[in-house]
Parts: C-alpha cells; sequence; structure tokens
C-alpha cells in the first residue's frame, strides 16, 4: 500500500483544463468545468487507488472494477466498458489524465497535481468529494483520512479553506456549524443550486428536541451526538473500503497464482 504521491512523469498535459484563469494558486477565485457523474467517479478512482493501493496506473478493466465497487461510493452504479472509456475519453481532452500506452495493456493515470495545483491531502479531500459528492464535514474528515491523516475539524477547515477560495470546493450550508455540509465545484449551476436547496432543507430538519427538563436532551447535545454518529459513519465507510480493497488483493494473488500455475 502506498500513502505517499508517487513521482509523477515530466510529460504536462496536452489540453489544459478550461477554466476562466489559469489554475494556480496564486491568481485566487476561479471556475471551473463542469463534469459528469461518471467523470467524477471515473476521476476520483484513478486518485483513490494512486493513493491506496500498488496497481496504478490503472487498466480500463480496473477503472471500472473501482467505479463499480460498492464500499465508499455514492451512488453505487454499473458503468459499462463503453461508458468508462467515453468519461476517460472525456477527461483527457480536457487535459484531467492521460492514457500511457504500453505493448501489453493500456493504462490511466491522472494529471490533477499538475493542473489542479494542489497538495496530496487537498486532494485526498477532493476525492472523497469526487466518489461520493456532497456531505458533512465530519463525514469527509473521516473519510478522507483514509488517504491522508486529518486529525480533527481543525485541520480540515485548514485544508478545506484554500479549495474554498478557488471554488474547487463549496459550502452548501453556512461555514463553520455542526453538520456544515460540502461538495467539490464541478457541478453545473442547476445541479448545484439543487444540492444547495436539498442541503437546507437537511439542515433544519436535523434541528434536534428543544425541551431542557431533566432527563431531556438540549439541542446542542443533541447536536454533539449527531456529530459523532456522523464522524463514526465516516470510520465505517473507510474500515468497509479498507476490507473491499485487501479482498480485491487478494484476489489479484490468488489470479496471479493461478496464471502462475498455468504458465509453469
Amino acid at each position: 500500500m502506498t500513502d505517499e504521491q508517487p513521482a509523477e512523469p515530466s510529460q504536462a498535459p496536452t489540453t489544459a483544463p478550461t477554466s476562466e484563469v489559469a489554475p494556480t494558486p496564486e491568481t485566487g477565485p476561479t471556475s471551473w468545468p463542469a463534469l459528469s457523474m461518471t467523470e467524477r467517479r471515473v476521476l476520483g478512482v484513478l486518485v483513490e487507488k494512486q493513493k491506496t493501493t500498488d496497481t496504478y496506473p490503472l487498466t480500463l478493466n480496473a477503472v471500472i472494477t473501482g467505479s463499480n465497487q460498492k464500499s465508499n461510493r455514492d451512488p453505487t452504479m454499473n458503468l459499462s466498458s463503453q461508458a468508462a472509456e467515453e468519461a476517460l475519453t472525456e477527461l483527457q481532452k480536457k487535459g484531467l489524465v492521460m492514457k500511457i500506452i504500453s505493448g501489453r495493456v493500456d493504462k490511466w493515470r491522472h494529471l490533477l497535481y499538475e493542473t489542479w495545483m494542489v497538495s496530496s491531502v487537498e486532494l485526498a479531500v477532493l476525492t472523497e468529494l469526487l466518489l461520493r459528492g456532497a456531505q458533512t464535514e465530519g463525514e469527509l474528515r473521516a473519510r478522507a483520512s483514509r488517504m491522508d491523516d486529518i486529525p480533527d475539524l481543525k485541520a480540515l477547515h485548514q485544508v478545506v479553506t484554500p479549495l474554498t477560495e478557488r471554488k474547487l470546493v463549496v459550502y452548501l450550508t453556512p461555514e463553520r456549524r455542526r453538520g456544515t455540509m460540502v461538495t467539490h465545484g464541478f457541478h453545473d449551476p442547476q445541479e448545484l443550486e439543487q444540492l444547495q436547496a436539498h442541503a437546507g432543507h437537511a439542515a433544519a430538519d436535523s434541528v434536534g428536541p428543544t425541551l431542557t427538563s431533566a432527563g431531556s436532551t438540549s439541542p446542542s447535545r443533541w447536536q454533539d451526538l449527531q456529530d459523532q454518529i456522523t464522524q463514526l459513519n465516516g470510520r465505517l465507510d473507510a474500515l468497509n473500503d479498507r476490507v473491499a480493497l485487501l479482498a480485491d488483493e487478494v484476489e489479484r494473488l490468488r489470479s496471479a497464482g493461478f496464471e502462475h500455475r498455468l504458465g509453469g
């Protein structure tokens, strides 16, 4: 397993990402091209597997398997080979991925460190948003920590703040409150508006009991309990994903052993 960012090849993408200004941290806020749900999933899988497995870059089949896995995905998908290949082709046109041509089988790698100008931990946060969409800060911290360490919400805020300034991350509800929801900056305007409306309704519905008599739960205590449940759910998702990765690795080793015996 490799948690560190591997050395990136020197090749630059042939197509720069479409944005109003160059995507560098110094240029301030910018806008980013909308990505389809399939493009987001494929892109998230490429980064996730780069950070958590030893089998990166990925073949098309590996991209499909990662896109369709049940753990750490929302929504779950059933992408076909054609849909995954079309998404990769579109991402390549946008300068976000590149194909590595080899004699045996072609592979794919992402170019997000170069094109988005982000750090390893920033990319971990963005990856979880690409894989699961809008979520609370507590969920995001727990889930992204499986790729890069984010010890607490204060550390998450330090990562998210520059990303929001560049509009790579968008707050759906008021910042720095319990249960605050965030998403990535690659939605089209209509989709983002719908997410903001849904998040606002969810926040209103999540208000806890108002009784404060003996034996009752105060609103602040109720929210604390909700936050704890959210973080526990995030940790459970991360554990489930690790189990799935281990199962994939066991299956890969079994297949490799079987192929070796056939070759012998």
